[in-house]
């Protein structure tokens, strides 16, 4: 693929990873460590990043486990099998009302956004105010805060620095800026880039809330 269709793709930080996968970060950079299997990328703060690829892979050696293979057989019958596709799980469709809240500059991307989440059933809360967003999280933190970079005139990342300072409920970062690495630094739990595809985005929200029909997987445990 090329570098563009690369960099479209979501980045996910290891706390991400760990609540999509049911793996403990101590566990995911234990097996980084001693297998290599799962190596993901770097932020210049030191900041592990995560495709989705690479969620895909720790999630089939966690069903590799679960199912009797020791950690070190999990991990060569993963990378024997990277490039079948993912194990069918139960339907993605929510399991119950969740709300997300959307800081968004541009009326237009957000009317679109908010088209993507409410057709997969959705409560939206769509602001364009920074002071806005920061009152919404703090009356009723939503289930999903998704941020564009450039909200208030710049003013994606401190907003970012704030929430996760009050929640830890998932953030995803979206930007037309190549920023993920700076969104991770900041707390959110994922990047993607714009403009946003819609099964890109839509997957992207699901894997953050736990909706994602092959990160539940049939015998995920809550």
């Amino acid at each position: 693929m090329d570098s563009e269709g690369a960099s479209a793709r979501p980045v996910y930080s290891i706390g991400a990873v760990s609540r999509m996968t049911g793996v403990a970060v101590a566990t995911i950079r234990n097996w980084e460590e001693r297998y290599g299997g799962v190596v993901p990328g770097r932020s210049a703060g030191g900041q592990r990043l995560y495709s989705r690829n690479e969620v895909d892979r720790l999630q089939l050696i966690r069903g590799l486990i679960d199912t009797g293979a020791g950690a070190a057989e999990a991990h060569r019958l993963a990378a024997t099998r990277a490039d079948d596709p993912p194990r069918p799980g139960r339907d993605g469709t929510p399991r119950r009302h969740l709300v997300i809240l959307l800081a968004e500059r541009d009326p237009y991307a957000a009317e679109l956004a908010e088209y993507f989440l409410r057709t997969e059933g959705y409560e939206v809360t769509l602001v364009f105010d920074v002071s806005e967003a920061r009152r919404r999280v703090d009356e009723a933190p939503p289930d999903l805060i998704v941020i564009e970079w450039l909200v208030g005139g710049g003013m994606g990342g401190p907003l970012c620095r704030e929430v996760r300072a009050t929640t830890n409920r998932p953030i995803l970062v979206i930007s037309s800026l190549a920023v993920g690495e700076a969104a991770i630094e900041a707390g959110a739990d994922a990047f993607l880039l714009k403009p946003l595809d819609p099964l890109l985005f839509v997957s992207s929200v699901k894997d953050l809330l736990g909706e994602s029909a092959y990160l539940r997987g049939p015998e995920r445990r809550g």
